[in-house]
This record gives structure tokens, sequence and C-alpha cells, in this order.
């Protein structure tokens, strides 16, 4: 883990006026709480004219307190890129799986293993709808009881399908989950659509995320960039998993974690200290404010 702060901007280096935040591992420490320096930074950075931007895999739902846990104005890159809204609900942009392919992929699935989500882009019960998805599990249960008001059971997600799903979610082991995703990559409709991988070795635990074709935290970055006329060169971003490399590639300050993924540390981006040491406000302070 490093203890200096990346490099800080050349001088005359263009200004950060963008920042671009992954939540868990990077913002939240490694119990899920905030650091104070974190939200202590990130209001120093609103002061003095940048945009935060919290970009994350969660759901809306899942998101959206720490949103409140931040206490300012950002906005909310959720479910891997396929929506970006406000903390107060409204959608500015979507990126939303075909009924149909949404279809092929829960049926596929079940040949491999048992268990998967479908999320929308709604503020009730039907935001998240399962099936046949252990919550009993220790690395699950804790986010049942949590979010429960916004998650409902089904006997056959294909009956779900009502409406364009966000993403297709699945959990489990990271052996299970790289089986599943191998097994949804042969597929004859995985061109057309978007597999992540989130992991967590050393709990052994694997979040796998099915969003539309050319979905990523990266793409949603980059769009809403250009419709506030930011070019990369002004955008900050800091990540610890393999779900935040898109948009580390796509920023001109990107910064990784002290505790992220060796695959990501490998690229030779500027690293942070971990977020148990409030890392996120470490480069802040380096790359903006000092």
């Amino acid at each position: 883990m490093p203890d200096a702060a990346p490099p800080l901007a050349r001088s005359g280096a263009p200004a950060v006026r963008l920042i671009a935040i992954d939540i868990d591992g990077t913002l939240l420490d490694s119990h899920s709480r905030l650091p104070e320096p974190n939200r202590t930074a990130i209001h120093a950075a609103l002061g003095r004219g940048a945009e935060v931007v919290l970009a994350t895999g969660r759901a809306f739902h899942h998101a959206r307190p720490v949103a409140g846990l931040v206490g300012a104005d950002v906005l909310l890159i959720v479910s891997n890129g396929a929506l970006v809204k406000t903390p107060g609900g409204e959608t500015l942009a979507t990126r939303l799986v075909p009924r149909a392919l949404a279809r092929e992929i829960v049926v596929s699935a079940r040949e491999v293993r048992d268990g998967a989500a479908l999320v929308f882009d709604r503020a009730d019960a039907r935001q998240y709808v399962w099936e046949r998805v252990d919550w009993s599990h220790p690395h699950r249960a804790w986010y049942y009881e949590r979010n429960r008001v916004f998650m409902t059971g089904a006997e056959d997600l294909t009956a779900a399908l009502e409406a364009d799903p966000i993403q297709i979610a699945f959990t489990g082991g990271v052996r299970e989950m790289r089986r599943l995703a191998d097994h949804l990559r042969a597929q004859p409709c995985a061109a057309t659509l978007t597999l992540t991988l989130t992991e967590y070795e050393a709990r052994d635990f694997t979040l796998l995320d099915v969003t539309a074709e050319g979905c990523s935290k990266g793409a949603a970055l980059a769009d809403w960039a250009r419709q506030r006329s930011i070019p990369p060169a002004q955008v900050m971003a800091l990540g610890d998993n393999l779900n935040d490399r898109e948009m580390l590639e796509f920023a001109g300050y990107p910064v990784v974690m002290g505790n992220a993924v060796p695959a990501l540390k490998q690229l030779g981006w500027p690293a942070t200290l971990d977020s148990d040491r409030a890392g996120v406000a470490h480069a802040i302070d380096a790359l903006l404010l000092s």
C-alpha cells in the first residue's frame, strides 16, 4: 500500500472539473462506512467548482443512501452505467436490456446454476425481482435485510419481464461466477450484451452483472462529461475493482485505491491510500486542493 499521495497535477495542466468515485472499496471503507475526510474532501471539491459523480455497480436503491451520507449535490451512475440518476430519483439517462435478450440470459443461466435477479428502473418493491436466491448466505443476508422493501420474489423471472430491465444480476463464489460468465459469453446473444465481474477474492464472493451492449461506468461517465462539455483531460476517476477499468481509462486523472485488485494495479495508474485510510480524500487533496 502506498504511503504517498499520487503525483500532483503538473503546472499548467487542465483543472479537474469532474470527479467520478466508485463506492464500495473506494469511497466507503472495508466496513461500509464513509470516512469523514472523504466527505470533507468532496465538499471542498464541490466548493472549488468541480462536479462529483458516484459511479457504482449498486442498484439505485442501494446507492441512494450513500449519496445521503455524503450530504452534497452529487450525481449517481448506478448498475455499472445502466442508469444515471439524481439522488432524488430523476432518471437522466438509461441503457436498458431488451426483454427478449434478458429472457435468453435468465433461461441459459439455469443450465449452470440457480438464482438470479432482474433490476428495473422503478421506485417500488418491484425494483429488484429475484428467483431462487438463498438470502441466508452470509454475504447476501445483510443486503436483503437492508433493501427488502425494494425486492420481490418470483417463481419464474421470465414472467416478470413485462418491461425492459436495467440488468440481470447474479452472485456467488469467484469460481462459480467465472464459470457462469464463461457459459454466458458462449451464448449467441452475448455479443449484444455486457458482462461485468466484480470480484472479492478474499471473501470468495463475486457479482456478475449483465447489462446492455456497451454499458459500463466509463461509457456513462463519458456521455455525461460530453453533455457537460468537460473533456477527459479534466476528469478524475477513482476505483478499486474490475468494473472501474473503463472509467479509469476515460479519465485524464485515473487513480486506483491502495486496496485495488491486482489486475487494476498492474495497469500502472497512480495509486492512493487504501479505503480504510481515506484514500479518496488523499487523492482529491493531492490533485485538486493542494
